[in-house]
């Protein structure tokens, strides 16, 4: 496996990139650890493919180097990086069986026959492929050629590291649910290094050790799950992470008050705002209490999921959703707190700490 570190890449399609907006992918400085599980999250033209083909060798950046391992890659090609890459729609032989269609880049590889059977019938199972080894693969459904190719992905164990650019785009949602959980499985099994691109947050969160979210060619924000719910560093962060997403409201700030409208709000500190041209109040509707005290509301619409109640209201003009229990009764005259555990403060959409 290997440790992949991102110096400086930037990358423009166009010739003589000047301004930042001419890049496609902004400055990304990072380091991929060897054996970690990573995910790219963002939105569509967010940069996070122009990454990934970035480190598999598919384009060479405009500027900056890649390394694996300390070794300079950035101009080699994609087999000599030795990676491999899951694409988002199947890339597979039509003639072969499946059987063959993962024994391939074994046997291109010279691997003792022996060794190609045992690893070929693992993918099978992990892959649930094993009652169609023998079938060819023209004819087999969207889904099932996908298995195949995120099998060809999983039955090398030589691999620097292993890629995937939104693999699960035509996989039914049960079994995006069970791919996920096998692959998880594997990386702990194995320790590979993996990258998955995706828009989907629930993939992102569920399979990644840490994810990178992207906005307009630039890393916002790297994180655990947990940490990109809590403390949101971009308010796209905080926008794009979460069903729904957090509340982000202007304010005016005073010490450690905050005004919306004719209401203020106390916080947990003092925050450090500089000169920011933009103040805002960034909290989850978790952290949005709906009682009998507190900021008076109106309720505009209530949404009913099941296990709990998702509540449009408005404070002052401006739209608050919160998320109360299933059997949580809501005021007939409803007031709305906010728990100081969930209030960051935002200057010019960046977050800023709060002095005691």
């Amino acid at each position: 496996m290997a440790r992949i570190e991102c110096n400086h890449i930037r990358h423009a399609y166009g010739a003589n990139p000047k301004l930042p907006k001419d890049y496609a992918l902004k400055e990304v400085d990072h380091v991929f650890e060897d054996g970690g599980a990573y995910a790219l999250l963002g939105p569509s033209g967010c940069g996070k493919t122009t990454l990934l083909n970035i480190i598999s060798g598919l384009l060479h950046p405009s500027h900056g180097e890649l390394l694996f391992n300390g070794r300079d890659v950035t101009r080699l090609s994609t087999q000599e990086r030795n990676i491999a890459q899951v694409f988002q729609f199947p890339v597979i032989y039509d003639t072969m069986s499946v059987y063959d269609n993962l024994a391939f880049p074994l046997r291109n590889r010279r691997v003792p026959e022996a060794d190609v059977d045992r690893r070929v019938s693992e993918t099978l199972e992990m892959t649930g492929l094993a009652d169609m080894a023998k079938r060819p693969a023209r004819g087999l459904t969207a889904d099932q050629k996908q298995k195949i190719s995120l099998g060809r992905g999983l039955v090398r164990h030589d691999v620097n590291a292993i890629l995937f650019d939104e693999p699960l785009t035509v996989i039914d949602p049960h079994m995006k649910w069970v791919l996920r959980s096998q692959l998880k499985q594997l990386h702990k099994r194995f320790g590979y290094t993996m990258v998955y691109v995706t828009h989907d947050q629930t993939e992102a969160l569920t399979f990644a050790e840490h994810v990178v979210v992207m906005y307009e060619g630039e890393v916002v924000q790297i994180g655990t799950p947990a940490e990109l719910f809590e403390r949101p560093r971009h308010t796209f962060v905080g926008y794009f992470i979460g069903s729904p997403g957090m509340n982000v409201v202007p304010v005016s700030v005073e010490g450690r008050g905050a005004r919306i409208g004719g209401q203020t709000i106390d916080l947990p500190g003092t925050p450090k705002l500089g000169n920011a041209a933009t103040i805002e109040l960034g909290i989850r509707p978790e952290y949005v209490r709906l009682g009998a005290t507190g900021m008076p509301t109106t309720i505009r619409k209530v949404e009913d999921i099941g296990r709990h109640k998702v509540v449009r209201a408005s404070i002052e003009g401006r739209d608050i959703a919160a998320i109360v229990g299933e059997n949580e009764e809501i005021p007939s005259e409803p007031r709305i707190t906010f728990d100081p555990a969930g209030i960051n403060i935002y200057a010019d959409s960046w977050r800023v700490e709060m002095g005691g």
